[in-house]
């Protein structure tokens, strides 16, 4: 197995962003980002990248600014605007690795998804598989969820973050810490349906997701109960010029619980297969045979 890469790049703005690049292992099949979820630090996804490049992906996993090794030295009064990580921090992933040879994929977690619209240079991407998008609202979780969400965006978190300076997601066991800003809007949003889309001061945002005419294939579990079904489908109605596959997962078949994070962790597997041969499917090439 070829060694994975630590690498940094720069974003427009002049950001310094931590990755690091998986080299395919076997024929080529093209260039992969993993845009990854909010709060979820780039090595989650180890375990898929290399499978990944095991079938001929070269693979950059990476971490948006304020996060895991692109975090400052402190996050007390970092500022920053959350829209920036797809406008800015995987433009500039993307960017880097649409220099490389073959097609160029996006895989989404959460965030992730919704990070492929907000692209300035989203025509790079060939074709995106997103894992547990959705919009996010509280009204789209069972009733025991909501609950616990908004306890946690109104009452927990509040106290917490005028005490750090930043969201204490760690002290929480929720992720990595956030900064302020990232919380607000993230909370902003998820107050509407149809998440940023029904914010009138953003109204940038329908333009440029309806810009994205590459196909998506977006898989939710059905005990995902921050993303379910509903939730995705209310959100995907952003990408209205895009050609989008909905795949309902039922974790019974996928070896037990999914939830929201499940989707990269190793009982995942037979989902990463079926993720890597869908995009393989869209740019016409073949499978490589399997011991």
């Amino acid at each position: 197995m070829t060694e994975p890469v630590p690498t940094r790049f720069t974003a427009a703005d002049g950001t310094i962003l931590a990755g690091t690049r998986y080299p395919a292992t076997a024929t080529h099949q093209g260039q992969l980002v993993v845009a990854g979820a909010t709060a979820v630090p780039q090595g989650y996804y180890r375990r898929f990248a290399e499978f990944a490049a095991a079938q001929g992906f070269d693979v950059l996993c990476f971490d948006y600014r304020g996060i895991g090794q692109s975090r400052p030295a402190s996050l007390r009064g970092y500022r920053m605007d959350l829209l920036d990580w797809g406008r800015q921090d995987l433009a500039a992933a993307v960017a880097l690795m649409a220099a490389g040879d073959g097609p160029l994929y996006l895989v989404g977690h959460s965030y992730g998804g919704h990070a492929l619209g907000l692209l300035p240079n989203q025509a790079h991407i060939a074709a995106s598989v997103f894992f547990a998008t959705g919009a996010g609202w509280h009204g789209w979780m069972p009733p025991l969820e909501r609950l616990k969400v908004q306890l946690m965006w109104n009452w927990v978190l509040p106290p917490l973050n005028r005490w750090k300076g930043y969201s204490p997601w760690q002290r929480l066991g929720l992720g990595e810490d956030l900064p302020l800003d990232v919380f607000r809007q993230w909370r902003h949003w998820c107050r509407f349906p149809h998440y940023f889309f029904d914010d009138p001061a953003v109204p940038e945002i329908a333009p440029a997701f309806a810009r994205v005419r590459s196909p998506i294939l977006a898989v939710n579990a059905l005990d995902d109960l921050w993303a379910l079904p509903a939730s995705r489908d209310a959100f995907l109605q952003g990408y209205r010029n895009a050609a989008i596959t909905c795949r309902d997962i039922d974790p019974r078949t996928h070896g037990g619980a999914v939830g929201h994070m499940g989707y990269f962790r190793a009982h995942a597997q037979p989902l990463w297969q079926q993720a890597l041969d869908w995009l393989r499917q869209q740019a016409g090439a073949p499978a490589p045979a399997r011991a």
